[in-house]
C-alpha cells in the first residue's frame, strides 16, 4: 500500500514527517519525493540491513536512526505533520534464510530484526519453560495447539534435539498441528507468536501509538499498516480511544472532553496489488487524524 500510505499522510513540501519502519525504503523513498527542501523525514529501523540501505541515500533531508519505533517518543514534542508505520516483517527480511524469519527455507532459528541485541529465538527457547512458551505461542499467535507444541518443543529440548534451524522447527510443529487453514502452513501462527516476542513488536507498537500524541502537530496524520489480528485491534482500539466523546453520567450537563484524533478510516490493499504481491492480503491500514493541542492522552 506504498501509494495509499503516503497518500494518506498528506505530504506538505516543508514539513517533518516520520517513517517508524524503513525497511528496504519504498515508503521514505516516496515521501522524499514530494518535500521541498525545507522538508525532513526522519526515519527509524532496528535491522541492520535496513540502516545499510538507508545510508546509501544521499539526501540532507533524510536522518537516520538505528532504532525501534519505540524511541518515536524522543522526538520533541509537536514536531512533526506525519507518522507511518508499516509494522511486521518485511519481504527481505523473510526472503533471506539466515534472519530465520521463514518457514519455507532453511536457516538458523534467530528472528531477530535487530541481530546486534537480545536472544535469539533458538536461545530463548534453549531456557524457557513450558508454561512460557505455551504463553508466547497462544497469546501472540492465537495458536489453540500452544500448549501441544510447548511441550514437544521441551520434550526435543530434554532428548538433546532442540531445532536449531527453521525447518527443524516447523517439522516439530506439524507433527502437533494437524489441522490447519487451507493454504496455511501449520507453522504459521508459532512463528508469527516467535518474532513478535522476541523483537517486543507489541510493547513497542504501544508505546509509539501514544507517543504519536505527544510528538504530531494539529492536522499531522498518522498512518498504520497492520498485517495480523493482534496489531490491527491494538491500532483500532487506540484510535477509538483518543476519538470517541465519552460523558461522565455522573455530570450529564458536562462538555465531553476534548477529543485527541479524529477517525480518516481504514482501506485494504487492491485486488491488483494482492494479485502482484501475495503477502500484502492480509494489510489493513488506519488513518487518524491528530486534533488540538492541549488535550490529555
Amino acid at each position: 500500500m506504498l501509494k495509499e500510505a503516503v497518500e494518506a499522510l498528506d505530504v506538505q513540501a516543508e514539513a517533518t514527517y516520520v517513517d517508524t519502519t524503513f525497511g528496504r525504503g519504498g515508503h521514505a523513498k516516496r515521501i522524499l519525493g514530494q518535500l521541498g527542501p525545507m522538508g525532513r523525514l526522519i526515519a527509524f529501523d532496528k535491522d541492520p540491513q535496513a540502516i545499510q540501505t538507508a545510508q546509501t541515500i544521499n539526501d540532507p533531508r533524510l536522518t537516520i536512526r538505528h532504532q525501534g519505533f519505540a524511541a518515536l517518543s524522543q522526538l520533541p514534542p509537536h514536531s512533526v505533520a506525519g507518522v507511518l508505520m508499516d509494522l511486521g516483517v518485511s519481504s527481505p527480511q523473510i526472503d533471506n534464510p539466515e534472519r530465520g524469519f521463514s518457514f519455507r527455507q532453511d536457516g538458523p532459528l534467530d528472528m531477530r530484526m535487530d541481530t546486534s541485541q537480545g536472544p535469539s529465538v533458538h536461545e530463548w527457547l534453549a531456557e524457557a519453560k513450558t508454561d512460557q512458551i505455551a504463553q508466547v505461542i497462544r497469546d501472540y499467535g492465537e495458536e489453540r495447539f500452544a500448549n501441544g507444541i510447548a511441550k514437544a518443543i521441551v520434550a526435543r529440548r530434554e532428548a538433546g534435539q532442540l531445532p536449531s534451524t527453521t525447518l527443524g522447527m516447523a517439522a516439530l510443529v506439524a507433527e502437533v498441528v494437524k489441522t490447519r487453514e487451507p493454504g496455511q502452513n501449520p507453522a504459521t501462527r508459532t512463528f508469527q507468536a516467535f518474532r513478535m516476542f522476541i523483537n517486543h513488536e507489541l510493547d513497542e507498537l504501544q508505546q509509539a501509538l501514544e507517543a504519536s500524541l505527544d510528538v504530531l502537530q494539529p492536522g499531522g496524520r498518522l498512518v498504520v499498516i497492520s498485517f495480523h489480528s493482534l496489531e490491527d485491534r491494538m491500532v483500532k482500539q487506540f484510535i477509538a480511544k483518543h476519538s470517541r466523546e465519552v460523558y461522565d453520567r455522573r455530570m450529564p450537563f458536562a462538555a465531553a472532553p476534548a477529543l485527541a484524533l479524529s477517525a480518516l478510516g481504514r482501506q485494504r490493499p487492491s485486488d491488483e496489488e494482492v494479485k502482484a504481491n501475495p503477502r500484502s492480503r492480509s494489510a489493513i491500514m488506519r488513518v487518524a487524524q491528530r486534533q488540538s493541542l492541549g488535550v490529555s492522552a
